[in-house]
């Protein structure tokens, strides 16, 4: 067991660690939903490029004050990130209703409270922020994410939607009341 494991602010010289747990991470969320190549496409240099671009700024530049990426460790090697920030669907109010717009562990470390921690320091985040609410998108069928946010409460607020990934992912919103 560690002793030394918290969540913090991620850095720049995580984002590579990022971007590996995110490339693993949907290749198990999307592997059985999407076709071959679709995933090899995802998890290839060009995309890998697009994400370490995404996640180094969204630590260099958020878009809002509001906006964070914050990392698991687990003997100070990142293992896992969440992304919140102001919800982004025109039926949610950015004021009050957050997003967890990734939440994500690397498959050798589930199952030993990263995502929990996560989870929690992300909530506490978004209450210190001002949102009573928050969201999280996932895929409709059975998967590691959606079964982790029901088991922590979160339940169907009746969205859905559909993705392109080279096939149409049915998708379901999760929700969770945080704040007064």
């Amino acid at each position: 067991m560690s002793t030394q494991r918290f969540v913090r602010s991620a850095r720049g010289e995580d984002v590579e660690t990022v971007v590996a747990i995110q490339v693993a991470a949907w290749r198990e969320l999307y592997g059985e939903l999407l076709p071959e190549p679709v995933l090899a496409e995802l998890s290839g240099d060009e995309a890998r490029a697009r994400f370490r671009e995404q996640w180094q700024s969204s630590i260099e530049r958020p878009p809002t004050s509001r906006h964070r990426l914050l990392v698991a460790t687990d003997d100070r090697a990142v293992v896992g990130f969440v992304a919140i920030g102001p919800a982004e669907d025109p039926d949610r109010w950015p004021g009050t209703d957050a997003e967890i717009y990734a939440l994500h562990v690397h498959a050798d470390h589930v199952r030993r409270g990263h995502g929990s921690r996560l989870l929690n320091a992300a909530v506490d985040h978004l209450v210190e922020d001002g949102f009573r609410t928050v969201h999280v998108w996932t895929p409709e069928a059975d998967n590691p994410l959606r079964a982790f946010a029901e088991a922590a409460g979160w339940r169907p607020d009746g969205a859905r939607r559909e993705i392109d990934l080279g096939r149409r992912i049915p998708m379901v919103r999760l929700h969770a009341a945080i704040g007064d």
